[in-house]
């Protein structure tokens, strides 16, 4: 017997909701790139919390692209070489390029919760570092 926890159905519905989120976060680097604020921000729960480092954590929607396009002062674009998701947490890691950071860019993992409609929930970034 299975609790409503661990039915097959609420795998499902989970794995959907993740897939969901995968694609959302796919589409905030789109949005985020382009420059398209409120396409960015029509995928975000409305208490969506970031945690870039060096800063306080942006919490509401217009905080969050906001910070996000300001962060480290200068456009960027973003390339994505990797995203895995599981159990509505998307991992992305990737590049970010623009004026400043040289031909490699900023190497970072971003980690995002997923809420249960789908919605980005929050997320955490990290900077690769030389040690």
């Amino acid at each position: 017997m299975h609790d409503a926890r661990t039915s097959p159905a609420q795998h499902a519905a989970d794995d959907m909701v993740t897939a969901a989120g995968a694609d959302h976060v796919r589409l905030v680097y789109d949005y985020l790139d382009a420059g398209d604020l409120d396409a960015c921000a029509s995928l975000l729960h409305d208490d969506v919390a970031l945690d870039l480092p060096g800063g306080q954590v942006a919490r509401g929607r217009t905080a969050f692209v906001r910070a996000h396009r300001d962060h480290l002062g200068s456009p960027a674009r973003h390339e994505i070489a990797h995203v895995v998701a599981h159990a509505r947490t998307v991992v992305a890691a990737g590049r970010r390029i623009g004026p400043g950071y040289g031909s490699a860019g900023v190497r970072f993992v971003d980690f995002f919760r997923i809420a249960a409609d789908g919605m980005v929930e929050s997320c955490t970034r990290y900077y690769h570092a030389e040690p």
